[in-house]
């Protein structure tokens, strides 16, 4: 397939290499058109100028982006994404509130648009085990498939537009609640006496173990010496968009605003560009 896509972030990057690799005419396109051109030349991809041009290159465009106010400007205006014509079919796959892609939706014109979240780190993302949650029925997601496969080994539909962001927000939630109870966790043994090495050996071979604890391990042990893969920041902008989404459903949500004052805590000290594994070091700091 002829695949646009856009935002080569630390994410989108390893994805969009895993499409050329599948074998797929891809066609890039970044707010730094430098990263653009290097993710050319190191996989024999193009690049276009302008959203617009990718979108009328491609069949299919993948966006990567972080936010709803940068999906809005990568979308909309005379060199937007919208403003293209070749495109068929928008693959939303970076963590947006659902009402926002309801309403990219809204005004595509005949264009589909369908979200398709990810789950699953960098490593993940290199290795095309992604998990993928897409807001479609398995009819609609069928012809994506070549393209899903590529980046992921397990889509699940869930029906509908929207249905995968608020997946996605489902799931980033015990993701970080996990993270900020393992911070409660290791600190609390630590201020025991139990090495964090060793509390965290006991962690992973007991009933509260979970994968990402494990292929975080490295970042929680030593944070400082790991490159950022998932910062406080976004982590704080999954936890705003989930809580606002929970308000407009009525949905009591006590555990989530609690992880999401102890992130807006931490990124007020300073935290908000490092990895989320330094709420472990941030409780270390509080607990000084």
């Amino acid at each position: 397939m002829r695949v646009g896509f856009a935002g080569l972030g630390r994410m989108g990057w390893r994805m969009a290499a895993n499409l050329v690799a599948a074998g797929h005419e891809v066609t890039v396109w970044n707010r730094s058109p430098e990263k653009a051109v290097q993710f050319a030349e190191a996989h024999k991809a193009a690049v276009a100028a302008t959203p617009r041009e990718l979108a009328d290159a491609t069949e299919v465009v993948v966006t990567m982006l972080a936010d709803d106010p940068s999906s809005d400007a990568v979308h909309d205006g005379p060199d937007g994404l919208f403003a293209g014509r070749g495109v068929r079919t928008f693959l939303e796959m970076g963590t947006m509130s659902p009402d926002h892609i309801r309403a990219l939706a809204d005004r595509s014109g005949e264009v589909a648009v369908i979200d398709a979240p990810v789950s699953g780190a960098t490593g993940a993302a290199e290795a095309a085990k992604l998990m993928i949650m897409v807001g479609a029925d398995q009819a609609a997601t069928d012809p994506l498939r070549p393209v899903l496969d590529a980046m992921g080994d397990k889509v699940i539909c869930l029906g509908s537009v929207g249905a995968g962001s608020v997946m996605k927000l489902a799931v980033n939630s015990l993701i970080h609640g996990l993270n900020q109870t393992l911070a409660e966790a290791l600190t609390l043994a630590e201020a025991a006496g139990i090495a964090p090495e060793s509390a965290f050996d006991a962690i992973e071979a007991s009933a509260a173990a979970a994968p990402m604890l494990s292929y975080r391990r490295p970042l929680y042990l030593d944070e400082a010496a790991h490159d950022v893969t998932f910062t406080v920041a976004l982590a704080r902008k999954d936890m705003e968009v989930t809580t606002a989404l929970a308000d407009r459903l009525g949905v009591a949500m006590p555990q989530g605003r609690e992880t999401l004052d102890w992130l807006r805590r931490a990124g007020a000290d300073g935290f908000d560009a490092r990895d989320m594994a330094a709420m472990v070091n941030y409780m270390r700091k509080e607990n000084g």
